[in-house]
Parts: C-alpha cells; structure tokens; sequence
C-alpha cells in the first residue's frame, strides 16, 4: 500500500504493464500511460470500461457509479470514474497499448 505523499500505482492485467495514477481516475492514467480501455460515457453510467479490482482501493467521483451492490462486493469497478486511494491491481482483459 502506498502512502499519502507518494502516488499510488496501477497494475493493468493481463498485459502487466504498471504505471503512475499521478491523481487521475483509473482511465485517464491508462490513456495518459499509451493504453486503450472501450469507454464511452466517463460519467460512470454506461459501463463499456467496466474491470475489475483485484487488489488496492479506490474512491469515486460520482456518489453512486453503475454498479450493482453484488458488482460492488466482487470488486468491479467503472475506472472512468474510480480514483486510486492506492497501489492497485486492475483485471482489464480488453486493454490495449494504444
């Protein structure tokens, strides 16, 4: 786990390529690191960039994103709207290096 002063890292599976969250949601730090993510909305409803968390936490910029509550206790996430509070681990089969 990261700490506060130091920025929290993202894990991308299964490529297993890591790189900063530099404060941005899971997305934008994929895109700003050379990936790809189907996306469509980034407002947290369409869920087309729908993964999953494997380890870490994050916080929303939306109260309730489109999730479920059964999605939310398997630990999906929407990261067009998910922050990285810490190192995490994100299960993106359909990412692509851009």
């Amino acid at each position: 786990m990261t700490t506060a002063a130091t920025d929290p890292t993202i894990t991308l599976l299964p490529l297993g390529c890591s790189f900063p969250a530099g404060g941005a949601t899971v997305l934008a730090a994929l895109e700003a690191a050379g990936f790809t993510l189907p996306n469509s909305c980034r407002n947290g409803t369409c869920r087309t960039c729908l993964c999953r968390l494997e380890s870490g936490g994050v916080r929303y910029l939306v109260e309730w994103p489109g999730l479920s509550i059964e999605e939310k206790r398997e630990h999906y996430l929407l990261p067009c709207v998910a922050v990285p509070t810490t190192d995490v681990v994100v299960s993106a089969p359909l990412a692509r290096r851009a």
